[in-house]
């Protein structure tokens, strides 16, 4: 019982070291340029999720692979990024946490983010003191490849939901 027990824990422990899609790594000061990085805010969103907006909005802007069609019924695959944004606004740290398993789509995914780059800086109150922002992004990808990013994504017009309607329980 208790080997069993060890070799579970090995298996986990060596699952989280597996290799997951990375595009950038943390990107040291002196590699910065300054014609590459966005300005220090002035102003702009103050909360994380008005933030996320404009980050998604950025990179649908800069992206051929987007479409804008109602999303499909069944999607071809889901990934999920975490992007680590520093004050300046430029990606320090893009990776998968969560695909399907369609490579390409996880790269088409973390290429747009880099293709978007920079981002307006975060305002302070985003940045909570931090020297970066990190949040979770959602691309939707049906079957031919194009994708919506969830963050700009509508919930249906003719649908009711409690949540959406400032319901509580």
């Amino acid at each position: 019982m208790v080997v069993r027990g060890i070799c579970i824990l090995s298996a986990v422990l060596i699952s989280a070291c597996a290799p997951q899609s990375r595009i950038a790594g943390p990107v040291s000061a002196p590699a910065l340029s300054p014609q590459l990085a966005a300005p220090l805010p002035e102003h702009g969103p103050l909360a994380i999720n008005d933030y996320k907006i404009t980050v998604a909005s950025r990179i649908v802007a800069a992206n051929e692979e987007v479409f804008f069609e109602p999303l499909p019924d069944m999607l071809k695959s889901v990934v999920v990024l975490e992007i680590t944004v520093d004050l300046h606004g430029l990606p320090v740290d893009v990776y998968v946490v969560r695909s399907n398993g369609f490579r390409e789509l996880e790269q088409v995914a973390l290429a747009s983010v880099l293709r978007a780059a920079p981002f307006d800086g975060p305002q302070p109150g985003v940045l909570h003191g931090a020297a970066c922002v990190s949040f979770l992004e959602t691309f939707l990808f049906r079957g031919d490849g194009f994708y919506q990013v969830l963050s700009l994504v509508l919930p249906p017009q003719d649908s009711f939901s409690p949540s959406l309607a400032g319901a509580s329980n």
